[in-house]
C-alpha cells in the first residue's frame, strides 16, 4: 500500500531519548499509584534498512507523560498494527523518530466530553504504549476516531477488516476495478491484510476469484477456509501458466499488491477492457532500486487492449471512511466476510512481528497485542 500515509509521516516528531526498558507499564502496573506515574514505552526508528529490516534498527526508550489539561485524554494501546507501507515510508524520516503505524487504545483518563474513560478509538499513533492528546487538535490525517459499536467483535478488527485494510479493499476493488457479476478477479497477496478481503468482497458481488500466494498451506487455506475459487502458489508454480488455468475465460480486474514479475504475468492473460488496481509492490520493499525486478514490455498490451491501470491509496476516501467500515462490519455478522488474524503477544515484540510480516508469515492481517 504504498503513497498512503505520506502525509501522516510529516506529523511524526523527535522525542528525547531516555532510560532504555524492554517492558510495557500498564495502568494496573504494581507501584503505580497515578497516570502521572507512568512512562510510555516507545519504539524508535535509530538506523536505517538496508535490505530486511532488523532488530537493531530499532531502539526501546521511556518517555514521561505531560499531565492532562482540558480537552486532553490519555490513551493506552491495546493492539499495535504492522503493514508493509512501514517499510517504505519510515525510510522518508529521519533517524530517531517514532516508529510509525496505527493503533486501538483505551482512554484511562480523560478531560474530554467525547473521549469518556474506557472508550477505545483507533489512531496512527506508531509503535508506542501511551499517549496525551487533544483529540480536537490532532490533524485529520491522522484518523484519531472513536470505534463503532463492536458487540462481541473484537476491538482488534479496528486495525484490520473494520480499519484501513478493510477500507483499502473495499473501496479499492469497488471503486477502481469496478467488478461485475460474473467477472473473473484475481489478487496477488492474498493471504494478507487486504488481499483476503478483497478476494471475499469479489465473491459477494459474484465473482470468479483466483488468489496469488506463496506456499501450498496458504492456497489450501484461501480455497477452503475463505470461499476462493482458485489460488496459484507463486512460490511452486508457472504463475503465468496457472494464470491461464484458473481463469480460463481470462482476467477482468487485478488488484496488485505485489507488483513485479507476478503482475506481469497476470496482466499478460487480461481481457479486452481490464482494469488493474495498483495498491502495492511488496516484492520490491527490502530492493534497492538497482535491484528492482526487470519485467516484459506491456505498453502493447495496454493499447492493444484498452486495459486501465490507476493506483490507489486509502485516503482518497476519507471522507466516506465510516461507510466502508459500517458495511465491512454488516458483512461480518451476516458470515459472508472472515476477518484472520495473526496476533503476536507483548509490545516489546512489535520489530519481530513486523519483519515475520514482511516475509509472508501472517494469515490475514498481522496484530500485536499488549499484555493484558
Amino acid at each position: 500500500m504504498t503513497w498512503i500515509f505520506r502525509r501522516i509521516l510529516r506529523l511524526t516528531t523527535l522525542t528525547k531519548f531516555t532510560s532504555r526498558s524492554f517492558h510495557s507499564v500498564s495502568a494496573t502496573a504494581p507501584g503505580v499509584t497515578s497516570f502521572q506515574d507512568m512512562k510510555a514505552q516507545v519504539f524508535k526508528y535509530v538506523k536505517r534498512f538496508e535490505g530486511e529490516p532488523k532488530v537493531e534498527n530499532f531502539q526501546l526508550v521511556e518517555e514521561e507523560l505531560k499531565t492532562l489539561e482540558d480537552n486532553e485524554i490519555l490513551c493506552e494501546a491495546q493492539y499495535w498494527s504492522v503493514d508493509p507501507y512501514m517499510r517504505v515510508y519510515i525510510d522518508e524520516r529521519p533517524l530517531g523518530v517514532t516508529m510509525i503505524g496505527g493503533q486501538v487504545a483505551k482512554v484511562i483518563e480523560s478531560k474530554h466530553p467525547k473521549y469518556p474513560r474506557n472508550s477505545l478509538m483507533f489512531a496512527y499513533l506508531g509503535w508506542r504504549t501511551h499517549s496525551v492528546l487533544n483529540p480536537d487538535k490532532v490533524p485529520a490525517d491522522m484518523q484519531l476516531y472513536r470505534l463503532p459499536e463492536l458487540g462481541s467483535l473484537s476491538p482488534s478488527l479496528g486495525l484490520g477488516s473494520l480499519g484501513m485494510p478493510g477500507n483499502t479493499a473495499y473501496f479499492g476493488l469497488l471503486e477502481v476495478c469496478k467488478p461485475k457479476e460474473g467477472e473473473t478477479v484475481v489478487v496477488s497477496g492474498a493471504a494478507g491484510a487486504v488481499g483476503t478481503l478483497v478476494g471475499q468482497i469479489a465473491k459477494i458481488k459474484g465473482c470468479r476469484v483466483v488468489g496469488i500466494a506463496g506456499g501450498p498451506d496458504k492456497c489450501a487455506w484461501l480455497t477452503k477456509e475463505l470461499g476462493f475459487d482458485a489460488a496459484i502458489d507463486y512460490k511452486g508454480q508457472n504463475v503465468r501458466k496457472a494464470i491461464k488455468e484458473s481463469a480460463p475465460k481470462g482476467v477482468d480486474c487485478y488488484f496488485d499488491n505485489v507488483g513485479g514479475q507476478i503482475s506481469s504475468d497476470v496482466i499478460q492473460n487480461m481481457n479486452y477492457g481490464g482494469r488493474i488496481g495498483v495498491c502495492g509492490a511488496i516484492s520490491s520493499y527490502n530492493s534497492s532500486l538497482e535491484d528492482w525486478p526487470k519485467v516484459p514490455h506491456l505498453q502493447p498490451l495496454f493499447v492493444m487492449k484498452e486495459l486501465k491501470m490507476e493506483g490507489l491509496h486509502v485516503t482518497r476516501w476519507l471522507h466516506r471512511w465510516m461507510e466502508g467500515i459500517l458495511q465491512m462490519k454488516e458483512w461480518i455478522r451476516q458470515g459472508r466476510i472472515k476477518s484472520p488474524e495473526t496476533f503476536t503477544d507483548g509490545f516489546e515484540n512489535l520489530p519481530q512481528a513486523f519483519m515475520d510480516m514482511l516475509k509472508g508469515k501472517n494469515l490475514g492481517k498481522a496484530v500485536v497485542k499488549a499484555k493484558f
